[in-house]
């Protein structure tokens, strides 16, 4: 079965790959549910499709007819939380799999930095090993790597149980096959350039190599424009740039090798599906005796985001080809017969470019002052008290004070910093380490809250800064917008940290809550529906019930 935005000779290959309620409150009353035992499904399926919020479900949610329209048709958690409060890619996606906040998968950020680091380079990116010599962590000039996740994921417990449990990662982006996949899969890999590509000295297996084939090809070809729905032209409206140039009138055509606008469509999440069924059919997974597990991660509705907004012309064509995309994938695992269980959700949210909000109803929307960049705010505050420079380093909301400081010199660096920060317009707070450390993470239910638990539950004391900045809601920290870069998340309020949570196995009665739950709890939950231990002690989630009625899925 072809899936739509597949090229012909993508389909042709891999083709020939193988055959034709939130946490209870302290005054909650005790469950009175009796646990049962089902039979464990052969397949567990994870899907997070990158930057997909919960606004954006329930906003097209009423239009989805294939593969979103099934998942919403079981069991539905409609505002899930990425509960923490650096909203970005790594960090959430450390969650899904782990049960953990990143206070505890150690994942404070996409980049962080660690000061006493040999290399030259002191900024860290997530899912890199910086001891590589010659490396860095900007784009394609790290080594990838898993080391930096401190706790084991779902597939690391499943092979401690049972080696012979298949455990196969694929996904858009390296920290999402990484952070999701953990140290133990089978076979792990993400798209680049060249098609895809995994851990360096790991080959691909004849499968994925062949897969990754076709996939540079059609990245090499030319894509004309794509239709646009009569349901979005609502949204084809064009949105000035500061830059020059405007969004919201795409049509995701690209030239022969663009790479970005390749990931920036439907074309790329059904790469990603395509290889993805192809190496459950040709490791049989789901046939054996073992539970397996298959991880996608689909980047596109991310990279549209990002590059033009979530309400544009762009962002609609996504959300029907993505749809269109799971509901093919979704075909081809019926196909099979296999019992699997699917559950899906997302790294994060994200909101539209201020320039478009001003248009529709949000006047405040604004950009991000210039003069908050870390580098500009520790250059006037050394040259005022005559201190060395650098002497801050950031990357986000995180700020770091340089080593070469001595305890004088930091406490006058601080008295002097923090009262600035505090007074400037856009921002809401700042927090120190000595704060967010004295501060305990949450046990509530996410939607109820602060600011601090938000930042606690983002803050490991080995890698966060000294300092935290949090903005005020839809202030976007880019300060110019250009063609490419247009809009953001990762900040604390519930537009960047509210996210679907879907759960859907052939058989399961349908039912929706909308009490806020939380991503670190599909790990357990699934779990449980497998019937794998996990010490609770050791992860901040809970195992939610799939089952409506008297009976529990929780053991």
């Amino acid at each position: 079965m072809k899936l739509k935005y597949l090229t012909a000779a993508l389909a042709t290959a891999l083709c020939m790959t193988g055959a034709s309620a939130s946490l209870a409150q302290d005054s909650a009353p005790p469950a009175q549910k009796v646990t049962v035992a089902t039979p464990a499904p052969k397949l567990i399926v994870m899907i997070a499709v990158d930057q997909f919020s919960a606004d954006l479900f329930a906003e097209y949610r009423g239009r989805f007819t294939g593969g979103l329209a099934r998942l919403a048709s079981g069991v539905v958690f409609p505002a899930g939380y990425q509960a923490h409060g650096a909203t970005e890619t790594c960090p959430g996606h450390s969650t899904i799999l782990t049960g953990n906040h990143p206070a505890h998968t150690g994942i404070v950020a996409n980049h962080y930095f660690d000061l006493s680091a040999a290399r030259e380079d002191k900024r860290i990116y997530c899912a890199e090993d910086e001891k590589v010599a010659g490396t860095s962590s900007g784009g394609g000039k790290y080594a990838p790597s898993v080391g930096h996740l401190l706790v084991p994921t779902l597939g690391d417990l499943m092979k401690a149980r049972d080696p012979k449990a298949q455990v196969v990662s694929v996904s858009g982006k390296d920290r999402s096959a990484i952070m999701m996949g953990g140290r133990q899969a089978d076979e792990l890999m993400w798209l680049v350039p060249t098609g895809l590509t995994g851990y360096r000295g790991t080959a691909l297996s004849p499968t994925a190599q062949q897969a990754s084939t076709a996939i540079a090809a059609a990245i090499g070809q030319a894509r004309p424009a794509l239709a646009l729905p009569a349901e979005c032209a609502p949204h084809d409206i064009a949105i000035p740039l500061d830059k020059g140039g405007s969004v919201g009138t795409g049509r995701m055509a690209r030239d022969a090798g663009d790479f970005r606008r390749f990931m920036a469509s439907p074309e790329a999440d059904g790469a990603v599906l395509a290889t993805a069924a192809a190496l459950r059919q040709v490791r049989k997974m789901g046939e054996g005796d073992s539970t397996d597990l298959l991880i996608v991660g689909l980047a596109a509705t991310d990279y549209v985001g990002h590059s033009t907004g979530t309400e544009g012309s762009e962002m609609c064509i996504q959300m029907a080809g993505l749809d269109r995309e799971l509901g093919d994938f979704f075909a081809r695992l019926d196909a099979t017969g296999i019992d699997y269980a699917v559950a899906l959700t997302a790294d994060h949210g994200g909101h539209d470019l201020p320039e478009r909000n001003r248009q529709n109803a949000w006047p405040d929307a604004q950009r991000v002052d210039k003069a908050l960049d870390p580098e500009a705010i520790g250059k006037a505050v050394a040259e005022k008290l005559g201190l060395p420079q650098p002497m801050i380093y950031g990357d986000g909301g995180d700020y770091y004070l340089a080593k070469t400081l001595t305890a004088a010199q930091r406490k006058a660096a601080l008295a002097e910093i923090l009262p600035r920060l505090r007074a400037h317009p856009q921002i809401e707070a700042v927090v120190t380490r000595e704060e967010l450390g004295a501060h305990p993470i949450s046990k509530r239910a996410p939607d109820t809250w602060t600011l601090m638990d938000k930042l606690r539950a983002s803050y490991h004391p080995q890698r966060s800064g000294d300092f935290i900045i949090a903005l005020k809601p839809r202030v976007t920290p880019i300060p110019e917008s250009g063609l490419g870069y247009v809009a953001t998340h990762g900040s604390v309020w519930d537009y960047d940290r509210r996210v679907p949570i879907l759960f859907w196995r052939k058989g399961l009665a349908a039912f929706e809550q909308p009490n806020a739950v939380m991503t670190v709890d599909i790990m357990p939950t699934l779990a449980s529906l497998i019937g794998l231990p996990v010490d609770a002690n050791k992860i901040d989630g809970r195992c939610l019930d799939l089952i409506s009625g008297p009976e529990s899925s929780c053991r």
